[in-house]
């Protein structure tokens, strides 16, 4: 269990939208027996999660791609619009391009892959309570070569960031967790989570896909 984990004493309301039973459980059983996890609800459609109020009490949404009837996109729209502090977090299979930025489009604040290990989940989970946009980093390297192609194009403006903030950004952009920035740097995680407030302050963002955005001049 991480550092972040162990000094968590905030609890975190969850709801799953999942339509394979096995990985829906297992995603259930793993927050609700971890410190600082509840899962409100869990459905296997979006039209059960829909037709069900848990979502107005609920923190974050975690939601699988490909669901029976309205897809993951569609709902986590409809979500969001229902109840706009809601934070949303695919969790799929699925790494196609068009996936993810319509994903990010509608206002999803994070992307992972289903093979993301618990622990990891668990961050991921962590991070986007906490004001980040995690991702795997398979997603963060699309992410990041769709921006470059776009910085190819335009040149982006000057951003006044300290020799430690870019080494934090490129660490950002290849989809570390904040507890993985910290061992890579040699820093503690609070010391990462500082430079990215002090990244997301110069670049006038608020999160970590915000920041990519604009740092690599999309």
């Amino acid at each position: 269990m991480s550092k972040a984990m162990i000094n968590f004493s905030e609890m975190i309301n969850i709801i799953l939208v999942e339509d394979i039973t096995d990985y829906r459980q297992a995603l259930k059983v793993l927050f609700n027996n971890t410190t600082g996890f509840r899962c409100l609800a869990d459905y296997a459609s979006a039209e059960d999660c829909l037709d069900d109020t848990a979502f107005t009490n609920a923190d974050v949404a975690i939601v699988d791609l490909q669901l029976p009837g309205v897809n993951g996109i569609e709902l986590i729209k409809t979500l969001i619009q229902k109840k706009p502090g809601l934070l949303c977090m695919i969790c799929t299979a699925y790494e196609e391009d068009e996936n993810i930025f319509n994903a990010l489009q509608v206002g999803a604040h994070g992307y992972i892959l289903k093979s993301t290990s618990p622990a990891q989940i668990l961050e991921a989970v962590i991070e986007i309570y906490n004001g980040g946009s995690p991702m795997s980093s398979q997603v963060a390297r699309k992410v990041v070569q769709s921006f470059r192609k776009q910085q190819q194009q335009s040149q982006p403006p000057a951003y006044t960031l300290t020799h430690r903030e870019e080494e934090v950004l490129d660490c950002l952009s290849k989809g570390l967790l904040y507890k993985e920035i910290a061992f890579s740097m040699s820093i503690s995680i609070e010391t990462v989570r500082r430079h990215c407030f002090n990244i997301y302050g110069k670049l006038h963002v608020s999160n970590r896909t915000e920041a990519l955005n604009k740092y690599f001049g999309k």
